[in-house]
């Protein structure tokens, strides 16, 4: 049976059709091409074919692995012979919108009678299409086989149809032959490949599986359990996830900020740097390892490049500290949404045995924003208010529909993707929050505004407790909660944040100007409960003691008014380390900085204060470093971009302009070796000639992209460097710089 060619089969499809099979494939449409044979040929090439095989489901695959198994790829095939190698499971309307499908995508062309592939698809299926052998053209008599031997026989046929063993290092006789591999190759039931192989014919494989010759075909794709819940409740757990995020990101550029972490000489950050930021946060490794990512995604720390490198906050730290709590979560979201890494592979080893850490190179992954969309657009496209609960349950859905995406780790970067999700904020009890959803269709800034609309009101008050703790029953105001993170540690944190005072943290706020009248005039007006009498006395026993000691430089001071308290620093072992030495009865200078003066008294158990020249206390806390951003390359696109239809549908119009053009009958033809306005004068003639008589010129050129087209015109204007002409199919006058004219040739009339 003889079928139409796939350049002629193209050349009959209308232009939407090649617009669509164009947008769908869009590594066809770079560099455009020339004409449909080119365009045939593309369509036809290996890594076109692999990547248009990516995106179809597991049933479409099916009906075009049945096409390379009947030899489509050889010889036409009709549908009626398709449907019978599918097995009676495959009803004809399925199996005709699969052949739909792979139609548009040029994968299939051809009527239903006489349906053909690209010779290069068999590769996309490996070397046995369908598990099965070669076909030998025999009948085989299975009668009389034994029990071992049809187990052999079985296996085989579920494909693949080739088997390792040592039996057949040689070929016996049957009766000489033990084992049930030996007789079936005496019985010649079985193909010797080599010395160690086996391989078992098609035609016995199809006996084994009867009606259905590719095994079972799940035409349908996998329903997985969901759960109906309320997206009020969705929204309320992703935001507090969210503001759990964004805590822990705020902690990690104040960690960072006094302690920058070293860059490992072969880049990223070590095991025990790692370990630290989750002891300092509070977290386990998994999710410290997600935090880091993030944040150097955002660009909010980077290496310093330095000649002893650093990860150390940058200036857009200080940007994004300073914005709303929504547009701080959507910064993050949006960089974890964009992360060309899986921070999931981190404490993992690689196949020599080398761990992943966080920030190396080795866990970089191109295609991850890409799988990423994939996973939580499929949980988008379910109504509002559904949930999956078991992340299985959608890598089986997703495994379906695309079961060559994601390639061997699929079932895990679905898993991840939605830990990793659940932990931005983007998804909730295995759902897609509202404002995750607005995150994958408009983008950070309106998702920041959904999360803000779904969030409650920041809080102007706290709860005061009488055992000091402080709870703060949502999120607070930012000017009351940078108060509260001054004088209390956060004990626990959540929907409600539970903070504890202590001498050190009311220390700490002393230190930093506060006064003792202003720490009791804050908890006065923002709790809601009464103060207990123990944090007022807590805060004024901490105001009494703290400050009688004052240092300025000398390096560094120390006065007091109390000379016995002099002496007794004087006294302290800690005093000879810091070289404090008494210059009058109240005061004792030093060489050290005063900062170091201040933190070793302090360690030693007294209460030093730091005071300007005007005697008012000094906030000696350091202010953190940072380090300008990194300018980042554009992240690589792993699939090449689709263009506008308005584009693709001129490359249609270009194309099939140059399928006209190579299809023109020529005369005299000229080629033009270089510059044509350095060329030969012959040129020029046939082009004025051609001006001159009104007679049609068929003109190769390059364009502005370096790709090779012709098209036939009829010149009016040859010359200042410039070919002018009218194209009568499509109405339309075009100019050639006559530098990228490559020859021209008179069309023959009729």
């Amino acid at each position: 049976m003889s079928g139409i060619t796939l350049a002629d089969w193209l050349r009959a499809q209308d232009d939407a059709a090649l617009v669509a099979l164009l947008r769908a494939r869009p590594d066809l449409a770079t560099p455009p091409p020339a004409d449909m044979s080119v365009l045939a040929t593309r369509v036809g090439t290996r890594a076109s074919i692999a990547r248009a095989c990516e995106d179809l489901d597991t049933f479409t695959l099916a009906v075009l692995e049945g096409l390379v198994v009947q030899g489509a790829d050889a010889e036409p095939v009709a549908l009626a012979t398709l449907a019978q190698v599918l097995g009676p499971d495959v009803k004809p309307r399925p199996l005709k919108l699969a052949v739909a499908k792979l139609r548009s995508l040029a994968v299939v062309w051809g009527d239903d009678d006489a349906m053909s592939v690209p010779p290069v698809t068999r590769e996309a299926f490996g070397t046995y299409p369908g598990g099965l052998g070669r076909a030998t053209g025999q009948t085989y008599d299975l009668a009389g086989i034994t029990e071992g031997e049809q187990r052999v026989l079985q296996k085989l046929a579920a494909g693949p149809p080739i088997g390792d063993t040592k039996d057949a290092s040689r070929v016996v006789p049957l009766e000489k032959a033990e084992t049930p591999v030996q007789r079936l190759l005496a019985r010649g039931l079985l193909l010797r490949r080599d010395p160690g192989t086996v391989e078992l014919p098609r035609e016995i494989a199809l006996q084994f599986r009867g009606e259905r010759p590719l095994g079972p075909i799940q035409v349908t794709e996998p329903k997985p359990k969901t759960t109906s819940l309320q997206p009020v409740s969705i929204d309320a757990t992703g935001g507090g996830e969210a503001l759990e995020l964004v805590r822990h990101v705020e902690k990690l550029i104040t960690s960072w900020s006094a302690e920058p972490p070293a860059v490992l000489r072969t880049g990223g950050l070590g095991v025990r740097e790692l370990r630290k930021v989750a002891k300092d946060l509070d977290v386990d490794e998994r999710r410290a390892a997600l935090l880091i990512e993030l944040v150097a995604g955002a660009d909010l720390a980077a290496n310093t490049e330095a000649a002893e490198p650093e990860w150390v906050p940058t200036t857009k730290a200080d940007v994004w500290l300073a914005a709303t709590t929504e547009v701080r979560w959507a910064t993050i979201a949006h960089a974890w949404l964009e992360l060309p890494r899986l921070p999931a592979l981190v404490g993992r080893r690689d196949e020599k045995d080398k761990l992943f850490t966080p920030l190396a190179d080795e866990i970089r992954r191109a295609q991850a924003p890409r799988d990423r969309r994939w996973v939580l657009e499929a949980l988008a496209a379910f109504p509002k208010g559904t949930a999956i609960a078991n992340p299985s349950d959608l890598a089986a859905l997703l495994g379906w529909r695309a079961p060559r995406k994601g390639g061997r780790q699929r079932d895990e970067l679905v898993r991840w993707t939605v830990e990793e999700g659940t932990a931005v904020g983007v998804l909730a009890l295995g759902a897609i929050t509202s404002a995750g959803r607005v995150l994958l269709d408009e983008g950070p800034g309106h998702a920041a505004k959904t999360l803000g609309d779904a969030l409650p009101a920041p809080l102007d008050h706290v709860l005061v407790q009488a055992d000091l703790t402080v709870i703060a029953p949502g999120r607070l105001e930012p000017e009351l909660a940078d108060e509260m993170a001054l004088v209390a540690d956060v004990e626990s944190a959540g929907s409600a944040t539970v903070y504890r005072i202590s001498e050190a943290t009311v220390r700490r706020a002393l230190d930093s100007g506060r006064t003792a009248d202003e720490l009791q005039e804050l908890f006065k007006l923002r709790s809601r409960t009464p103060v207990p009498q123990s944090l007022s006395y807590l805060i004024d026993d901490a105001a009494r003691r703290h400050g009688r000691l004052r240092g300025g430089a000398a390096g560094s001071f120390l006065r007091c008014d109390d000379p016995v308290l002099i002496s007794e620093v004087l006294a302290h072992p800690e005093a000879t380390r810091l070289e404090l030495r008494r210059i009058a009865p109240t005061v004792l200078v030093s060489p050290l900085p005063l900062a170091d003066v201040l933190d070793g008294l302090r360690s030693a158990g007294f209460a030093p204060a730091a005071e300007g020249p005007d005697g008012q206390v000094l906030d000696l806390r350091p202010g953190g470093r940072r380090t300008t951003p990194r300018q980042r390359t554009a992240r690589k696109v792993a699939s090449p971009p689709v263009p506008a239809d308005e584009r693709l549908g001129e490359l249609v119009r270009l194309v099939r302009a140059g399928d006209r053009a190579a299809a023109t009958p020529r005369g005299e033809r000229v080629a033009v070796p270089g510059h044509l306005g350095a060329g030969p004068s012959a040129t020029l003639s046939l082009l004025q000639q051609a001006a001159r008589a009104r007679r049609r010129v068929l003109v190769g050129f390059v364009d502005s992209h370096g790709t090779a087209a012709q098209r036939v015109i009829e010149p009016h204007v040859v010359g200042g460097g410039v070919l002018e002409g009218y194209d009568h199919s499509y109405g339309e006058v075009l100019r050639f710089p006559l530098h990228r004219v490559t020859s021209a040739a008179l069309v023959d009339e009729d």
